[in-house]
């Protein structure tokens, strides 16, 4: 299709310079691109006078262009044409600084030296605020999975009924720091950078709000220290949180 084009435009400009003396085609003999957008120093030919001209929109300022470029150029111009924007996407961050973006689609590219496309993206800055992103601020202390067995009272007389003991929720971690001070003890040698982690919270550990302080918020990093361990501290991302869970592998405690 493009070479029956450029057959076509060739046999239109041999009519045209016959009819309009000392008339060249020269932007029509360029191939393709015949016409370029803005300054463009390779878009060019040569004049019946053996000089240099030009095929691009910008050589109407430096009048410097080719002979046939009104025929060739300015007939079948098409400027980009865009429709309008979409709606503005989430906050990349639930907490904190983030981004968000909108966009919009190229309804008709440019031709022919039109005038290119604007920007299609736009971003800007935004605040994550959802309601439980006072807790990303929190910083969870946690023990090995070793101190969770069930403590048993030895002053409890066996026959007295205790209420039943409140079940308790496991929260996975993603650990993306981990301190040097965390290598000193065999316990906190299994916290590794990128290791899945699962910290239990047990009802003893709750506070008013009936949860663990440092449970983290999903997706967002948190922070944690380990008890009793000084320096041994760094950071996660909360992965998932399960209800009437205990944790096995890999378990830590939340205190």
């Amino acid at each position: 299709m493009q070479l029956r084009s450029s057959g076509l435009w060739l046999i239109l400009c041999s009519v045209w310079a016959l009819q309009v003396p000392g008339a060249r085609c020269i932007c029509a003999r360029r191939g393709h691109p015949r016409c370029c957008p803005g300054r463009n120093n390779a878009c060019t030919g040569v004049s019946p006078t053996g000089t240099t001209c030009y095929c691009d929109t910008y050589c109407h300022r430096s009048a410097d262009c080719c002979e046939d470029y009104g025929v060739q150029c300015l007939q079948s111009v098409s400027n980009c044409v865009v429709g309008p924007w979409g709606t503005w996407s989430e906050c990349s961050s639930r907490c904190g600084i983030g981004s968000r973006e909108r966009a919009r689609q190229v309804v008709v590219p440019p031709r022919s030296g039109g005038n290119p496309c604007p920007d299609l993206r736009q971003r800007r800055g935004c605040y994550g605020d959802v309601p439980t992103c006072h807790s990303s601020k929190e910083v969870a202390r946690i023990l090995p999975g070793s101190f969770k067995r069930l403590y048993r009272d030895p002053w409890k007389k066996t026959h007295v009924m205790t209420p039943k003991r409140p079940s308790s929720y496991c929260v996975f971690f993603r650990l993306k720091h981990v301190g040097p001070a965390c290598r000193l003890q065999s316990w906190s040698r299994q916290l590794v950078r990128e290791q899945l982690v699962c910290v239990e919270c047990q009802a003893e550990a709750t506070t008013a709000s009936e949860r663990c302080q440092g449970d983290g918020v999903e997706g967002v990093r948190t922070f944690w220290a380990a008890a009793l361990l000084p320096g041994c501290q760094g950071s996660w991302v909360q992965e998932d949180l399960r209800e009437d869970c205990m944790c096995h592998s890999v378990s830590f405690l939340f205190v």
